[in-house]
């Protein structure tokens, strides 16, 4: 059984739970949401509140979202099924300050026709920011859903086109 040590950080005037393994990142709750949402991604670990497991964590995600930090350096312990795991690996290939969409993304992986089943996969990304799925726009440009919301998208979408280096 999986153990995950959590903690809830306020960053940016909202709160975001981080849970980690011994083997990495786990889970990014989004915007203001508590422990149920973790709760739902993992209903059969063990959750501990551990400020000293996360902080390293939470120290590259406050980066980021001031705008000082375009990459992530820590390892990440998520799993999902292997078409999850393909997607998931193409998110991470969306550079910074950058956008793409389902089709492209199920065209990268050689599934062309599965551009719903993208989506799904999409939602199912438990370490959002770090694994950037807000990076996903629809075909025609639209914001699409996200798991945090599609306010949570504009402001992360907004925050990388403020301080891309490009």
């Amino acid at each position: 059984m999986k153990k995950i040590y959590y903690h809830v950080f306020e960053i940016q005037n909202h709160s975001y739970l981080l849970g980690v393994t011994d083997k990495g990142l786990a889970f990014v709750g989004s915007w203001d949401q508590g422990i149920a949402e973790l709760k739902q991604f993992y209903p059969e670990a063990i959750l501990e509140d551990d400020f000293e497991h996360v902080i390293k964590y939470e120290k590259q995600l406050e980066e980021y979202l001031e705008g000082s930090r375009e990459e992530f350096t820590f390892m990440l312990d998520t799993s999902g099924t292997t078409f999850q795991e393909a997607v998931w690996q193409e998110l991470k290939r969306i550079p910074y300050g950058e956008v793409s969409n389902y089709t492209k993304i199920a065209k990268a992986i050689n599934k062309p026709k599965a551009v719903r089943a993208v989506g799904t996969a999409i939602g199912k990304n438990p370490v959002l920011i770090v694994v950037p799925c807000h990076r996903v726009l629809t075909k025609t440009g639209d914001l699409g859903g996200y798991r945090g919301g599609i306010k949570m998208k504009r402001a992360l979408l907004d925050l990388e086109t403020k301080f891309c280096r490009q």
